[in-house]
């Protein structure tokens, strides 16, 4: 695959969902393309569709029309069993509430996915020791996700999520349910995701700091794209917009 090919191509991306006898258009029309090895966010107040443009980029949910690409090749016309591969091989995912399996072991939670590629590229224990030990866990590997604080578990989850070197790394909220301390170790790690591996990550995040400390965001608002750049740009825009609303304010000092 040459590295000019787009890892993610995203072309004119609708959903429309049903809510009741009502039909809610999720997404209307979003298009954008994402480079190898590129740590982008998706932003945007609740219901403007970001979990939604997640989930049709994973290849959870199908869109009511437009093309989903992950390495050139399209996902949006894929059976249910093509698509259980793409997502074992190409896309790894972090959630919010880190979904580890309780009984086992970190190493153990790791080592799972390389069991069922269908293409091993690694003893699984020993990548699932590698990964662990990238991430400050390498005396962890025994513990089960019950002795582990939730920044440690978020980092098995997205040690996990690596485990057979997917070409994209999704994360729906990673740190949206950890303290500062701990959301600032979770996104040290991705950032070694994206040096140390070049894998691309995208996240979608409520939290304009987070989104701060990456290459790239677009904002979704009422499931159209309404800027996509430097977000830093887009936060100080943000900032001198609020700070003129409060200037227009009336005084209340008598």
């Amino acid at each position: 695959m040459s590295q000019s090919t787009p890892v993610l191509q995203v072309i004119d991306l609708k959903k429309e969902l049903r809510v009741g006898e009502v039909r809610v258009q999720a997404l209307r029309g979003v298009s954008f393309s994402v480079a190898r090895g590129e740590f982008m966010g998706v932003i945007g107040p609740s219901g403007s569709g970001k979990s939604t443009l997640l989930g049709l980029i994973g290849g959870l949910d199908t869109p009511t029309e437009g093309r989903v690409l992950i390495d050139g090749v399209d996902i949006t016309c894929m059976s249910e069993r093509q698509l259980t591969r793409i997502r074992n091989e190409k896309i790894g995912f972090v959630f919010q509430f880190f979904n580890l399996i309780p009984t086992l072991t970190a190493q153990e939670n790791v080592a799972l996915p390389m069991q069922f590629a269908l293409r091993r590229r690694a003893n699984p224990t020993q990548r699932a020791k590698e990964l662990l030990t990238l991430f400050g866990l390498g005396d962890r590997l025994h513990h089960r996700p019950s002795q582990l604080s939730g920044g440690q578990q978020q980092r098995v989850a997205i040690a996990r999520a690596l485990a057979n070197e997917p070409a994209l790394l999704l994360g729906d909220e990673p740190t949206g349910n950890l303290d500062s301390e701990s959301s600032a170790v979770v996104m040290q790690a991705l950032r070694e995701v994206r040096e140390r591996m070049g894998t691309t990550v995208i996240l979608v995040t409520h939290s304009m700091d987070i989104a701060a400390q990456l290459d790239r965001v677009v904002t979704l608002v009422d499931g159209q794209v309404v800027s996509d750049g430097d977000p830093r740009l887009q936060a100080e825009q943000a900032f001198l917009k609020g700070k003129r609303a409060t200037q227009n304010l009336p005084s209340i000092r008598g």
